[in-house]
């Protein structure tokens, strides 16, 4: 099984290389509609097992929140419902807004 998080910085080096993925933000929409970082899918935390069979696709799915606690909650959940790539932006949106995207607003 491959690492559970994945930094902002080889999530940046996959983005940059086009590389194909899913990007879930997990968050609230009022949370969405703060910051997001482009191209990401919105289902909230709470509707992930009810879109379960729209996540087990051949792609990676990588998950984000604030922090990152909620994603990887989701990212575990989802590996034990046999989404193996499923993988959490570790520190979250916060961390790519310092490291990566200021552009982004912290919250």
């Amino acid at each position: 099984m491959s690492e559970i998080e994945i930094s902002a910085a080889e999530l940046q080096r996959r983005r940059k290389a086009r590389d194909k993925f899913l990007l879930v933000d997990v968050r609230e929409q009022w949370e969405y509609d703060v910051c997001r970082i482009e191209g990401a899918k919105l289902i909230p935390m709470r509707t992930i097992p009810a879109n379960l069979q729209a996540l087990d696709s051949d792609e990676d799915v990588i998950c984000y929140c604030h922090h990152g606690q909620r994603s990887l909650d989701v990212a575990a959940w989802l590996r034990s419902q046999g989404v193996e790539s499923a993988q959490s932006l570790a520190g979250g949106i916060d961390r790519w807004s310092i490291e990566i995207d200021p552009a982004v607003p912290r919250y």
